[in-house]
């Protein structure tokens, strides 16, 4: 038995990647399976962070001398790995098989891969040794979590930002208005020196403040891992060598919080900021944003309309099971988000569709490229948003396995123009006929013209507090 035997064919394939195999109905078939033998076999999982949350969640897999137990632990591995970049923990609980949690802790301890999600929940973000530490299931420490507001604080004269891969934004907003937005180009992910992110933002934000007659207030927007304006994990910093990480990088938002006088400052992931704009924009709670940009942010705003202390770093979670699935260069994993939903999907996919580039040519000139073409008509580049609209429609399945959903808002410049009507047209399709149920009760959005220009900013200034 292979693996890849259990991976169902979608219904629906996409365009240029006949091979997809969707996690959720991956998913969905294992635990029929297991269920079907009448001995399924309980997992026991609770996640556990610095600040004493506990996540706790179960699942099921078949038992040992069923055919097929040897895919128990890919389907195990895949789930916990969605769960550990949705949710993060340093300290993974688990009441299972003794054989299984074994098979867990050499998969953190000797695979690449594995190595890569240890080092970033451990060291990185919680500072912490990672472990997978093996427990009954009467000992697995009972859920504890909490919320708390994310913004939506518009009075006084405030600047908000957004740091992508390709660009930097920034805006000037009075009293909810935005007076002034400006988007600047620059290269922070192959820089090593970080006085050259520091100097860029310094930049952007005094072009805002000009057009302000005083600056209350400075929040901001970044992929990454973000605790208390320290940073934790950021790819826009990847390329800076790690004692220079310590030094210079972990406090840049301190130091530019300093530099301002330590006006109010507040700097948190993007996709918090996207879905925290979605809330503000729908009036309404339970959604998840998703940012297609250089890489793929999510952020998560609960059905009360509270942030978690999730990470809901979604670039790093499972998107597609098929054994040949695009490897991902950071984290050195097969099938992640990253591959498939940003300005690196569309490079992956432009080959199968039959465009050619110069060698060589920077992921954001490529989709300019397929966007002319997508704007002229041309099938080839029509043929890449279809794609990544099937792949968006098996995901929100995916997702909605995770999240409490009432609205998913996409944005990000894969989705600016025709394209990204197309996406969501295709994501619709999926849902419409494989998941029913999801298309009945999770509406789909992205930005009208208003939002993507001034939404992002108004809810990144929204953030910090003003005494």
């Amino acid at each position: 038995m292979q693996v890849s035997d259990l991976l169902p064919a979608p219904r629906i394939v996409p365009a240029l990647d006949p091979a997809f195999r969707p996690p959720a109905l991956a998913n969905r078939a294992f635990r029929r399976r297991a269920q079907a033998t009448g001995a399924a076999v309980p997992i026991g999982i609770a996640l556990e962070q610095a600040d004493g949350s506990i996540f706790r969640f179960a699942t099921e897999v078949l038992p040992p001398s069923h055919p097929d137990a040897a895919a128990n632990l890919f389907f195990l591995e895949r789930w916990l790995k969605f769960l550990l970049w949705s949710r993060g923990g340093f300290r993974v609980h688990c009441a299972g098989p003794a054989a299984l949690v074994d098979a867990l802790q050499a998969h953190y301890r000797d695979t690449a891969a594995g190595r890569f999600d240890a080092d970033m929940m451990g060291g990185r973000i919680y500072e912490r040794p990672f472990e997978i530490r093996p427990c009954a299931p009467v000992a697995l420490p009972p859920a504890c979590a909490r919320t708390q507001p994310l913004g939506r604080h518009l009075g006084g004269c405030r600047i908000g930002f957004d740091l992508g891969g390709s660009d930097r934004k920034a805006a000037a907003v009075r009293d909810g208005e935005v007076v002034f937005s400006e988007e600047v180009v620059w290269d922070p992910i192959t820089q090593t020196d970080p006085q050259y992110h520091f100097d860029g933002i310094m930049d952007s934000l005094r072009r805002a403040a000009a057009h302000l007659p005083r600056v209350d207030a400075i929040g901001g927007s970044a992929a990454g891992v973000y605790v208390n304006n320290r940073v934790k994990v950021a790819s826009l910093f990847r390329s800076v060598p790690p004692e220079l990480f310590v030094r210079r990088v972990k406090n840049l938002f301190l130091d530019l919080r300093a530099a301002w006088g330590n006006v109010s400052f507040e700097v948190v992931n993007d996709g918090e900021v996207t879905a925290l704009a979605g809330s503000m924009a729908l009036a309404d709670n339970a959604v998840l944003g998703v940012a297609l940009g250089t890489s793929t942010a999510g952020g998560y705003v609960t059905p009360d309309g509270k942030i978690t202390s999730w990470l809901n770093e979604l670039a790093f979670v499972p998107v597609d099971y098929q054994p040949q699935a695009a490897t991902d260069e950071w984290s050195g994993d097969r099938g992640v988000a990253a591959k498939y939903f940003s300005q690196q999907g569309v490079g992956r996919l432009i080959g199968a569709a039959g465009i050619a580039v110069d060698t060589g040519t920077p992921l954001p000139e490529v989709l300019k490229q397929v966007q002319a073409l997508m704007a002229a008509g041309d099938e080839r580049a029509r043929r890449i948003y279809q794609t990544i609209g099937t792949y968006l429609g098996y995901t929100i399945a995916h997702f909605a396995d995770f999240y409490d959903l009432r609205h998913l808002l996409i944005l990000g410049r894969v989705t600016s123009g025709p394209g990204g009507d197309l996406i969501l047209t295709g994501a619709r399709e999926v849902l419409q006929a494989e998941f029913p149920d999801i298309a009945g009760r999770v509406a789909l959005h992205t930005p009208d013209e208003q939002q993507k220009r001034h939404g992002q900013a108004i809810a990144a200034a929204s953030l910090p507090v003003v005494a």
